[in-house]
């Protein structure tokens, strides 16, 4: 152990902790701008800074290590002014307008310079001229990025896509698209984990607000929402909201004050995703077996996007099924449209994701059985814009039939969830008995990579569950070199899964870096799946009918022109 006294306070910690982490165990705090912890700790920004006996400069505390004997004060005058400084010399080089920024109230610079109570500005700015593609899902303001590094490290280290860098010198530095390329010709799988990582308003969604707003004040359109299961957990919490009453039904209630003719459940199509994936698994396992190569999930489409840009030779073995959303959409603007005895055309389909990527998913195959995608946050904006208490919000109940739902489909927004909801109906279906304990805890938790076997009917089937694309190239490279056999594989593209998506609510990094906030999201499902009366996809009633009604069975060859689709490699300039 080591002994420290800090701001007066004797402490005992580890060797190898960092002064930020040991003023924290004592309840000191010390504010934080780039550091997120285990990613990026490189004290560029220089506003932890502390001041050490014997030190005649301020030293950083994300990244500078306790010493025997360290006499440490956290808010000394020469720390507030060294502190006060360098946030102005970070402040003349952004764009403070904070009254039209997506991120006003949340922002952490804001907030710093609030709390150093900064008035003024000495500094002249000079602010970088910016030239970007505002039609791309991903937005980027070069005028409001502080070179904080965050988006670069998450990139690079976690999901290792190098999208990001430094580029230019001298006075011209800044962080931009690796190379200064256009990000439409990069591999960018539109995580959006660079987004919701952002300090500031530097990096944001595209707003699609406007275009739902016109086609909910259309007469002549029918507007339908479909509301993903991570977005129940997570809407809530930019409002100061509990889990316990941010219910989704909560969240149908503040829809239907915007106006949506019908709001529907995406845990629907969850389960229809089961019925389709699970049969395409089913009758795909003889070759699965033979050939030793695994079938993948294709719910996720930052995962879709990377596999076809980085691993083109594999993408035969990703599912046929569409994702929930695009089944959704594909139901919607067919059984649906037949059951109200409406022209498709007059249906507006609005899907209300966890996720950046999903704002150009609804683009690939030409179809537009989606018309528009509102992350997490753009549904906070419009709340706000109605001015919605939502503190006071009664709750309401989905429409019908597409808003019965499973607790299967409720899982699907956390990393293992998908592979579980296709345990409990493939195991049924190939042992002929119904599954008593419908928890596979084996393929639950935020780890990057969960493997598991389970005999089913004789069978020992391998499964695999990778989140965050750094991880699920780790299980690709394994599978190609022949080192792992597996039968099943999910890959969620953000770590933790969909709960974690890049259209969820943006935590600041001092709640991140000592709160494990997926856990807390996915236990919110995990919890929901668990008062659930039906728990199984295929046995929901509304799925049962639909078939009954529609499709006849799943795989059929309706199903098949619905509810499926192909895939097109990616190339890429490199």
């Amino acid at each position: 152990m080591v002994n420290l006294t800090i701001n007066g306070t004797k402490v005992s910690v580890k060797e190898g902790t960092t002064i930020l982490d040991a003023a924290k165990s004592i309840g000191e705090t010390i504010p934080t701008l780039c550091y997120l912890k285990e990613i990026n700790e490189i004290g560029a920004c220089r506003v932890c800074v502390v001041e050490v006996e014997g030190t005649e400069r301020c030293v950083t505390a994300c990244n500078n290590f306790v010493e025997e004997g360290m006499v440490v004060y956290t808010n000394s005058r020469k720390v507030r002014t060294t502190r006060k400084t360098n946030v102005k010399l970070i402040l003349s080089q952004h764009d403070y307008k904070c009254g039209t920024c997506v991120r006003s109230g949340n922002c952490t610079l804001q907030s710093l310079a609030n709390e150093l109570n900064i008035s003024e500005m000495p500094y002249d700015s000079i602010l970088e001229k910016d030239n970007w593609d505002m039609t791309f899902p991903l937005i980027r303001n070069a005028q409001k990025c502080i070179k904080c590094m965050r988006c670069v490290q998450i990139c690079d280290n976690i999901q290792e896509m190098h999208i990001w860098d430094v580029v230019n010198t001298g006075s011209r530095t800044t962080v931009n698209v690796r190379g200064n390329q256009n990000i439409r010709e990069t591999a960018c799988t539109l995580c959006g984990q660079c987004v919701v990582n952002c300090p500031v308003g530097a990096l944001r969604e595209r707003d699609d607000v406007g275009m739902v707003l016109d086609a909910v004040e259309d007469d002549e359109v029918i507007t339908v929402v479909q509301v993903a299961p991570a977005v129940r957990t997570a809407w809530g919490e930019s409002f100061g909201l509990s889990k316990e009453f941010a219910t989704a039904r909560r969240l149908v209630g503040g829809l239907r004050k915007i106006g949506f003719d019908y709001i529907f459940d995406t845990t629907f199509a969850a389960d229809m995703t089961i019925m389709e994936e699970g049969s395409e698994f089913l009758e795909r396992l003889p070759e699965i077996k033979e050939s030793g190569l695994p079938m993948f999930t294709s719910c996720c489409p930052g995962w879709v996007k990377f596999i076809k840009s980085q691993y083109p030779d594999m993408t035969d073995r990703l599912s046929s099924a569409k994702s929930p959303q695009q089944m959704f959409g594909a139901i919607t603007k067919s059984y649906y449209a037949q059951k109200l005895g409406v022209d498709p055309e007059k249906i507006f389909c609005v899907s209300i994701m966890p996720c950046l990527a999903k704002k150009d998913e609804y683009t690939w195959d030409g179809a537009k059985d989606v018309d528009a995608v509102l992350t997490t946050r753009e549904v906070e904006r419009l709340f706000k814009a109605f001015f919605i208490k939502t503190d006071e919000l009664e709750e309401d109940e989905f429409d019908n039939p597409l808003g019965e739902s499973t607790g299967a489909g409720v899982i699907f927004g956390a990393t293992g969830g998908v592979m579980e909801a296709a345990l409990r109906t493939a195991v049924e279906t190939l042992t002929g008995e119904e599954l008593k304990n419908v928890e596979f805890q084996e393929v639950r938790g935020t780890e990057g990579i969960k493997e598991a076997t389970y005999n089913v009917a004789g069978m020992d089937i391998n499964v695999a569950v990778a989140s965050g694309l750094g991880n699920a190239r780790k299980l690709l490279d394994k599978v190609k070199s022949g080192e792992a056999n597996y039968h099943f594989i999910e890959i969620m593209g953000c770590p933790g899964g969909c709960v974690n998506g890049g259209g969820q609510p943006q935590v600041r990094g001092s709640v991140r870096n000592f709160t494990d906030v997926r856990a807390i999201r996915a236990k919110a499902l995990y919890d929901n799946d668990a008062a659930k009366p039906i728990r199984k996809s295929h046995e929901n009633p509304a799925i049962q009918q639909l078939y009954k009604e529609y499709f006849g069975e799943p795989g059929s060859h309706k199903a098949h022109e619905v509810l499926h689709t192909t895939y097109v490699k990616r190339v890429i300039n490199k």
